[in-house]
């Protein structure tokens, strides 16, 4: 799950900050320091749902605003999506949502 915590952070901060002819957002940039793997890790050792999720959110947040908000289709899907991932109460309910925001990440990249 870790990972895949990561690639969400990832792709959501590659839609908030790369623009075209720039040098890629990757892993081991200092944007992503709070949300490397082993951030994720901790968390998801922790059981911490509650953090794990405001961390996503940060995210998604910033993705949001590079895609024009709420008001935007792709926007509002990606806030439907976030908004599931956001209702899970247990770690286990977390892969699902977690794997369909992922998938609309790398589609709208």
């Amino acid at each position: 799950m870790e990972l895949l915590l990561e690639t969400v952070a990832l792709f959501c901060l590659k839609l908030a900050y790369e623009t075209e002819g720039s040098s890629p957002v990757l892993r081991d940039d200092l944007l992503m320091s709070d949300y490397e793997q082993e951030v994720f890790g901790l968390l998801v050792r922790r059981g911490e749902v509650e953090t794990i999720q405001l961390k996503v959110d940060e995210c998604v947040g910033l993705a949001l605003d590079a895609i024009g908000g709420v008001d935007k289709p792709m926007g509002r899907e990606l806030r439907r999506l976030a908004a599931e991932f956001s209702r899970a109460q247990m770690m286990e309910q977390l892969d699902i949502p977690l794997i369909a925001l992922k998938d609309y990440l790398k589609d709208i990249q």
